[in-house]
């Protein structure tokens, strides 16, 4: 049963665009404060309306969280987003497993199926952390998900993840992330390493009991009129 929404929509979305703030991500965008809160906020209704509407749960602890705002790595590279998150209540900051040879990031990109939004920033909906898939195969886990109408998650979805509630990622109940494939076998993944988040990545075909398949019920954009 999926629990009911307890959150202001608009106070945690303010949360989040504040968290980002002092994670320093419009410096790393090249711009103001002021011009990250403008291209954000946009997006803020979008956000209260979705959830006053919905039946988005969120329950931080158990994997389960009623929106994201994420920002795509065109605004905020990958390697600049990962030393920006770390576990909950400690301090170490997450890192970009040596396993990506160099340039390789960039050929993690979203699957068609995913359809991400054309724009910057968007925000994501109903996501589930997904350990019910500890132990299962990637590609029968991702499949499984296909047929439930949900989306996978994408690198930048994952870490936007961790980045706005870290408690999430916890021991045995790290996530991979489907929605970003470079044509290979690998499939993403953000686990626990040296105390720190680590994204990294594992065989498809290759199921590890602590690492589950994050997805989300949909994504959604600035609405027009």
């Amino acid at each position: 049963m999926t629990p009911q929404t307890t959150i202001d929509a608009g106070t945690e979305f303010d949360r989040q665009v504040h968290n980002l703030v002092e994670r320093e991500y419009p410096a790393m965008a090249g711009m103001t404060p002021e011009q990250f809160h403008a291209l954000v906020a946009p997006l803020r209704p979008v956000a209260v309306n979705a959830v006053n509407a919905g039946d988005l749960g969120h329950e931080p602890d158990a994997g389960r969280l009623s929106f994201l705002l994420v920002v795509k790595r065109q605004v905020v590279p990958i390697e600049q987003m990962m030393p920006r998150t770390t576990l909950y209540g400690k301090a170490k900051p997450g890192f970009v497993d040596r396993s990506f040879e160099p340039g390789s990031l960039e050929r993690f990109v979203a699957i068609e199926e995913v359809d991400l939004p054309d724009q910057p920033v968007y925000l994501l909906f109903g996501i589930e952390r997904g350990e019910e898939f500890c132990g299962a195969v990637p590609n029968d886990a991702m499949a499984a998900i296909g047929t439930r109408g949900r989306t996978l998650l994408t690198i930048e979805e994952g870490i936007a993840v961790i980045t706005q509630f870290p408690e999430v990622l916890v021991k045995n109940k790290c996530f991979s992330l489907g929605g970003s494939r470079s044509g290979d076998r690998r499939v993403p993944a953000i686990w626990i390493s040296q105390n720190a988040p680590k994204l990294g990545w594992c065989w498809a075909g290759n199921p590890h009991t602590w690492l589950g398949m994050a997805s989300a019920a949909h994504r959604g954009i600035e609405r027009e009129g």
